[in-house]
């Protein structure tokens, strides 16, 4: 992937270093004899002085690359692999709806909050004990809206009974809450059955209608973010590409250097990853 294609019919790599921003790699011919002159008796002239190819072989040869939402990193990859399909990854889109309904849920909780407050000021200017209102499993709202954070990110086929209450009493409280995450699952459903881009193309178009006729205003980046990528989120639907596995070693990278509080030396940094990792 590196290097063009038959270099290596010639040379030999000796080493490779990271230097100055850039992948220096090393070769050295090799002693190949033409074919027609096999047999035939060769002197050596020498080899002329080394030199320095600056070279990106991988433009033109890379079809599709999967990326996250960021104009920067489309940049990049534009100007990189000029002939490469870009591909939105489905992970990224499902994410900021996730985002949508967790605000939601996030606003209730804070009235609830509020209202809780008023209430303990309330008891208090009338002497009297303050007891907070219960629901049938036991939360105060306050609770129910803070416990019901990772069932929102479920299908309801993987919730245990105890978040299947809870979603119960929250969805009879909150029904626009319940319209959010329902519409969050049609998503996921639409990128877990869709195995053609037209298809894709119709079911992602019905699910932006119902986002706008919902109304919900911590929806709009997600109907933004759909307007200004549809052509990349529709290319995910011809070859279902991800990028997960490069979210998670990215991931691994992270927490490797927040181990050690940064990186002061990227080199010994990245050969320390090398040694882990290759």
């Amino acid at each position: 992937m590196l290097l063009p294609k038959g270099l290596l019919e010639f040379f030999k790599g000796t080493s490779a270093r990271l230097k100055d921003n850039a992948c220096h790699i090393y070769l050295e011919e090799l002693n190949i004899y033409p074919e027609h002159l096999q047999g035939a008796r060769l002197t050596s002239k020498g080899f002329y002085d080394e030199v320095a190819i600056q070279d990106f072989p991988l433009r033109g040869k890379v079809r599709e690359v999967t990326l996250d939402m960021a104009a920067s990193m489309e940049r990049i990859v534009r100007r990189s692999f000029p002939k490469a399909q870009l591909v939105t990854d489905r992970f990224h889109v499902q994410q900021l709806v996730h985002e949508a309904v967790q605000e939601m849920r996030i606003a209730h909780r804070w009235e609830a909050i509020d209202q809780e407050n008023r209430e303990i000021e309330l008891s208090r200017e009338c002497g009297r004990a303050f007891v907070p209102d219960r629901l049938e499993n036991g939360d105060t709202k306050k609770q129910l809206l803070a416990r019901s954070r990772y069932l929102l990110f479920k299908g309801e086929d993987s919730w245990t009974p105890s978040q299947a209450y809870r979603a119960e009493l929250l969805f009879h409280r909150y029904p626009d809450l319940e319209k959010a995450y329902r519409l969050s699952r049609s998503l996921a459903r639409i990128y877990q059955t869709s195995k053609m881009k037209g298809v894709a193309f119709t079911k992602l178009a019905h699910w932006y209608n119902d986002v706008e006729l919902a109304g919900f205003k911590s929806f709009n980046t997600v109907s933004r973010t759909i307007q200004n990528h549809y052509k990349t989120i529709l290319n995910f639907f011809e070859n279902i590409s991800t990028n997960a596995s490069a979210e998670s070693f990215n991931a691994k990278i992270k927490a490797f250097r927040a181990q050690f509080g940064g990186v002061t030396n990227v080199e010994f940094f990245l050969f320390r990853l090398s040694n882990i990792y290759a």
